[in-house]
C-alpha cells in the first residue's frame, strides 16, 4: 500500500489491485501513444484553451461558449448535442453494453457578467484573462482526453460520457449537473468532474451550502421625530447577525456560516424601513447542513422580534417583518477511500509521478452525484493558476499535459479497455447512500 495525503489527519491508501489495474492500462501500447499525444499536443490545446475563453459565458447565458464546444467535439469525431438546459452531451461508446458508464464533466461558465471583455494577455510565460483558467482549462482538458482517445481509437469496454455543464457557478446553483442526474434518465455509474488547475488536488468529499435572502421589512420613519415609535430594519438585521456570531458549529463534519453581504436603509438621518442580507451556510455532510439551517433562519426572526420589543411594539402593521427566500442550494456529500473513483485516480497519479499533495473536499459538480451516493471525484486540469474569479486571474502552463494525461488513464481504469483488467467502477444501483432532499 502506498499511503498519499491530505486533509489535515486523512491519507488516501492505494491498494495493490488498484496499482496492478492502472500499471496494466497504462503499459498498453495504445494508451501510450495516447499519453505522448497529450504532451506533444500541449500547446495546440494552450491555444485552444485561449480560444475558448475568448468567447463569453456569463452566468446563465453560456450558449455562445456552448455552441463552440458542441462544434469541437463534433469536429473531433463524437456526436454531440445540447440539452435542454444548455449543458453539451456527448458519448464515447464502449463495446460493452453491461459495463459502467462514467461521466467526465467541465463547466461552460464563469462568474464574470457580460459587461466585462475578455481577452488573453502573455506576460512572461502567463496567460491573464478572466475565467482563464476557471474553467476554461477544464474545457480545453477534456477536449484533449477526446482527442486522445478518438485518434488512438482506444477501445473501451464501458461508455465514457463528456458533458460540458452549464450553471457550476454561484446562482448557476449547479442547474447543468442537477439536470444530468435528476432528470435527464441518462444511466451514469461515476464522475471526474475537471476543475482547478493543480494535478495534485484530489477530492473526496463535496462541500453542501444552503443560501438565502433574508429581508427585513418595517414601517420606516425620521431618525429624530419617530425615535422610539418605530422599530428600524437595519437594526433588527444587526441583532440577528450578533445572534448568529455566536452561534456553535461542529469542528468535524467541517460547517461553517457567514453573513456574506448586508445593504439597508435609505439616509443617515432615517429610520430604516428596509434591510437585507445574504447568507451561507455550508457542510460536507447533509444531516448537519440541515440542522445548521434549522439553527439558524430563527435567528434571525428572533432578531426582527427583539427590535419590536426593545421599542414595545405590538400592533402588527407597524413591526418589522422578516422574509427569507431560498437563493440556492449545493448537496454535500462524502465516500470512503475505497471509492473506485478514488482508488483509480491515485493509482493514475502514481503512475504518471503526480503527488497527490492536496487530499480535501470542495464544492464542484460533483457535489449533485457525491449526494446521491455515486463515486464522484474532481481532478486538476494541469498547470497552474492564480487569482481565481477575479479580473487578474491567470494560468501558467507548466506540464499541463499532466492535466489530460490524468483525466484519461483515470477514466480507462474506471470504465476498462478491451482485452484488460475488469472496469473499477461499479454498476450504481440507485440506493443513495447519503439522505437528500429534492427542493
Amino acid at each position: 500500500m502506498e499511503k498519499i495525503m491530505q486533509d489535515r489527519d486523512r491519507m488516501l491508501n492505494v491498494s495493490e489491485h488498484s496499482q496492478k489495474v492502472v500499471r496494466a492500462i497504462y503499459g498498453t501500447e495504445s494508451v501510450q501513444k495516447a499519453l505522448e499525444m497529450a504532451k506533444l499536443q500541449e500547446p495546440y490545446a494552450i491555444e485552444e484553451q485561449i480560444e475558448i475563453c475568448e468567447v463569453p459565458a456569463p452566468p446563465m447565458k453560456e450558449l455562445q461558449r456552448g455552441e463552440l464546444i458542441k462544434e469541437k467535439m463534433r469536429a473531433y469525431g463524437l456526436e454531440a448535442e445540447m440539452d435542454p438546459v444548455g449543458n453539451v452531451i456527448a458519448r464515447y461508446k464502449g463495446s460493452c453494453s453491461e459495463a459502467p458508464v462514467c461521466v467526465i464533466t467541465a463547466h461552460l461558465d464563469t462568474v464574470f457578467g457580460e459587461e466585462v471583455e475578455i481577452k488573453v494577455r502573455r506576460k512572461e510565460g502567463r496567460l491573464y484573462a478572466p475565467g482563464i483558467s476557471d474553467d476554461t482549462r477544464g474545457l480545453a482538458s477534456m477536449l484533449q482526453v477526446i482527442r486522445c482517445l478518438v485518434s488512438n481509437n482506444i477501445k473501451t469496454q464501458g461508455d465514457i460520457l463528456f458533458v460540458a455543464t452549464v450553471g457550476e457557478e454561484a446562482e448557476g446553483d449547479l442547474r447543468g449537473v442537477k439536470r444530468l442526474f435528476y432528470t435527464s434518465g441518462i444511466h451514469i455509474d461515476g464522475m471526474l468532474a475537471l476543475d482547478s488547475a493543480d494535478p495534485g488536488r484530489l477530492l473526496w468529499g463535496s462541500t453542501g451550502s444552503k443560501r438565502y435572502k433574508i429581508e427585513f421589512t418595517g414601517p420606516g420613519g425620521h431618525s429624530y421625530l419617530n425615535f422610539g415609535q418605530c422599530p428600524s430594519a437595519t437594526q433588527a438585521l444587526c441583532r440577528a447577525g450578533s445572534l448568529l456570531a455566536e452561534l456553535e458549529v461542529p469542528d468535524s463534519p467541517r460547517t461553517t456560516f457567514t453573513i456574506g453581504t448586508m445593504k439597508g436603509g435609505t439616509s443617515v438621518n432615517s429610520i430604516a424601513e428596509h434591510a437585507e442580507c445574504e447568507i451561507d451556510l455550508r457542510s460536507t455532510d447533509n444531516e448537519t447542513l440541515y440542522s445548521l439551517v434549522d439553527s439558524v433562519l430563527p435567528l434571525f426572526s428572533e432578531g426582527a422580534e427583539l427590535e419590536n420589543q426593545r421599542w414595545g411594539i405590538t400592533q402588527e402593521e407597524l413591526k418589522v417583518k422578516c422574509k427569507v427566500t431560498p437563493l440556492g442550494h449545493r448537496p454535500a456529500g462524502m465516500q470512503d477511500d475505497s471509492s473506485s473513483v478514488l482508488q483509480a485516480a491515485g493509482a493514475a497519479m502514481e503512475a504518471l509521478g503526480i503527488e497527490l499533495t492536496n487530499y480535501t473536499s470542495a464544492s464542484t459538480d460533483q457535489n449533485v452525484p457525491m449526494s446521491m451516493g455515486i463515486p464522484s471525484t474532481t481532478l486538476g486540469t494541469g498547470g497552474r493558476e492564480g487569482l481565481s474569479h477575479s479580473l487578474n486571474e491567470w494560468y501558467e502552463p507548466y506540464r499541463s499535459f499532466e492535466g489530460p494525461q490524468l483525466a484519461l488513464l483515470t477514466v480507462l481504469a474506471l470504465v476498462g479497455i478491451e482485452n484488460g483488467p475488469a472496469p473499477m467502477l461499479g454498476i450504481y444501483s440507485g440506493q443513495s447512500q447519503h439522505h437528500y432532499k429534492f427542493q
